[in-house]
């Protein structure tokens, strides 16, 4: 146990089936949109059932990582406080729609998903990007750094695992600006598994690379994302680092405004989490971890993965519930 979770009552146990039901109540609300093309009303149906669900659990919650700030967005937004007003004071943070477009799309590794720790142990950060580079449990502390260039990472992370890098296979979104990154991995040998969206989603699959496919991701996406992938990481095992990505001055006053001071900090899974930390994902579309939402008769079906930190637990939970 960490030193920061043996210093907080967090009563996780109680609190987690709570939990899974809120990622469940957003995956239920999008499942009749999947497919349709609309990405806006995809992400407003997760939105609201989220919120809704949220404010039924016995807590005093405020939303660290969520939907965007107040004068975005009325509900889900970075400070607002949800739950009862009971219960214990706890950090939460939220993707109701991780990968819009790919439910809309009907593609694969769209997720509803949400974690909860302790008030005052979730990273905040603002809505900029984040450098990040994640591995799976099994290997030495520190084997692979931010700091190493990618080739390298993958010869490190080869020799771990006792093959070349061959038998690496890395993640990585597809955008230009990662061309010359796929470039650089593609050159050692090893394997590129590009997604369009959904980070979080790949952050999880070097988690289990014997289901996934995936040994590494690296690359640079949201870092609000960044967190929720490092509370996945922190119950699944592995390892983790990430790096805030300023593009103008704007972005460094954003990361000033939320309290950051040190601009070219490196943050491991532990900085971006210091505390035991819930974390739930439920599938809206199929992925290699998670079944996505299905019609069966007159019922529908969804499947969700709820960890517990504290105890390494991974539950599979698979509901279902009338299809009205």
């Amino acid at each position: 146990m960490s030193t920061a979770s043996s210093e907080v009552s967090f009563k996780d146990r109680m609190l987690s089936l709570g939990v899974a039901r809120v990622s469940e109540a957003a995956a239920i609300a999008v499942s009749r949109l999947i497919g349709r093309g609309d990405e806006a009303a995809a992400e407003t149906a997760a939105v609201t059932a989220m919120h809704t669900e949220l404010n039924l659990l016995n807590i005093r919650g405020r939303i660290v990582i969520g939907y965007g700030e107040q004068d975005e967005t009325p509900i889900l937004y970075v400070g607002e406080e949800v739950g009862t007003g009971n219960g214990e004071e706890v950090d939460i943070g939220l993707h109701p729609l991780e990968g819009k477009t790919l439910a809309a799309k009907a593609r694969p590794n769209a997720l509803c998903v949400v974690t909860m720790a302790p008030r005052g142990s979730m990273l905040r950060v603002p809505d900029i990007y984040m450098d990040k580079l994640a591995i799976g449990p099994g290997y030495p502390d520190g084997l692979v750094d931010l700091d190493m260039p990618p080739a390298e990472r993958v010869r490190v992370l080869a020799r771990a695992k006792g093959g070349g890098p061959e038998d690496v296979r890395v993640c990585i979104l597809e955008r230009p600006r990662h061309a010359e990154l796929i470039a650089e991995v593609r050159s050692t040998g090893a394997s590129v598994r590009l997604i369009s969206d959904a980070d979080v989603a790949g952050v999880m699959h070097c988690t289990r690379p014997e289901e996934s496919g995936t040994d590494m991701y690296m690359g640079s996406g949201g870092a609000q994302q960044g967190v929720l992938g490092a509370a996945a990481l922190k119950c699944m095992g592995g390892q983790m680092q990430g790096r805030l990505l300023f593009r103008d001055q704007r972005e460094v006053d954003l990361a000033r405004r939320v309290g950051i001071e040190d601009l070219n900090a490196k943050y491991s899974r532990d900085d971006m989490i210091r505390a035991d930390v819930l974390f739930s994902a439920t599938a809206v579309t199929n992925s290699s971890l998670l079944r996505g939402a299905r019609r069966i008769d007159h019922y529908l079906e969804t499947e969700t993965l709820l960890m517990r930190s504290h105890t390494g637990s991974l539950r599979r939970l698979t509901y279902r519930t009338k299809d009205f």
